[in-house]
Order: C-alpha cells, then structure tokens, then sequence
C-alpha cells in the first residue's frame, strides 16, 4: 500500500483500513522521470491516475510547436484525459511529469468494479469530479473574460505552492499570455 495514498483516503474518506488496502491492491505504481509522458496524444487513456508524489501537467501541442497547458495535478489529486478513457478514443492531451513523480494507476475495470464494491469510493469520486467541473468553469471564465494580471492573481490564489515548482514558460502557457507579459506582471508586482 502507497503511504501517500493511505493518507489521502484516510483524510477524505470514512473508509476502513481494509477497503482502503483493498482499494490499493487494484492499483500498480509508477515512477516518472521529469518530462517523461504517462500518456500521449493519440494513444487511449486506460487508466485512473492518482499522484502520490510529484506533479503532472495535461498539455496539447498545436500544429506551430507550442504547447498549450490545459491543467496542472499535484500531489493528492487525480488525473486522466476523461473523454478518451470514457470512450476509449484516441486521447487528444499529453499527461507529463514536470518533476520526478510517483503515481497509483488503476485499469478501468478494476476501478469500475471498486466502485461497485466501495459506495465510500463512489462518493469520493463524485466529490473529484463535482470540484473538477467546478474548477473548470472557473478557469474558463477567468481566461475569456481576465486580464493577464487578473489570470496570474488567480494562478497564485488555486496554486501557491506551484510558483517555485514550475518554469515560468509553463505558468505564462497555462495562462495563455507570453513570458514577457509574465516577467512584467511578476516585476511589477514586486515593486508594489
């Protein structure tokens, strides 16, 4: 059993130490390096993925080369491109490890029948999923109707811990503004 996942159970959940060790032994780990992909665009998304440790970003590439950054997961959350593991289409979105990561992952059967098995589970998930959306909509209006410095105030209030973690080509790509609109936020900050 993970530690970190036990831990995140334990905190969010009513579950036992025998569901929680059941839900556990239908998962596999993996070690991510930094950079390296969990998923790629064009392939099927087979798996519930929770990060133990680390972090991942959920990312498309357009047809210039620039990369467009849709999401970032830390530690203690979940992850997957939900239309291609829902449909077992061909997954639009890269999911990569920006840092060394640890990651749980569960095969869409198995995590079908947990959730058959645990109604705490069930619960839980539709916890993740109701913030998700929530989380969505929120992004999506603050990049339609934000300013640069209105969508960086916002970054910092969601991810405090994420400034000193990610590279600031990465922050200016999940904000949809340039480095140099990013550099001047940030400098002008400073002088406040």
């Amino acid at each position: 059993m993970h530690p970190e996942f036990e831990k995140y159970l334990k905190e969010n959940t009513g579950l036992t130490e025998g569901a929680i060790h059941h839900i556990s032994s239908k998962a596999f780990d993996k070690t991510l390096r930094r950079n390296e992909l969990l998923l790629q665009a064009g392939d099927i998304c087979r798996h519930k993925v929770f990060i133990a440790k680390g972090l991942l970003r959920t990312y498309s590439i357009d047809a210039k080369g620039n990369e467009h950054i849709l999401q970032f997961t830390p530690e203690h959350s979940w992850t997957l491109d939900v239309e291609s593991y829902d449909k077992e289409i061909p997954a639009e979105t890269n999911i990569g490890a920006t840092e060394p990561t640890e990651v749980l992952l569960w095969t869409k059967d198995d995590f079908n029948r947990l959730l058959s098995e645990v109604p705490e589970l069930t619960k839980l998930s539709q916890q993740v999923i109701s913030r998700n959306i929530y989380y969505s909509k929120q992004r999506i209006l603050t990049t339609l109707s934000g300013t640069p410095e209105e969508k960086y105030d916002d970054f910092i209030q969601c991810f405090p811990n994420l400034l000193s973690r990610l590279p600031l080509r990465m922050i200016a790509s999940y904000l949809g503004i340039s480095i140099k609109t990013l550099t001047r936020i940030r400098h002008n900050q400073l002088q406040r």
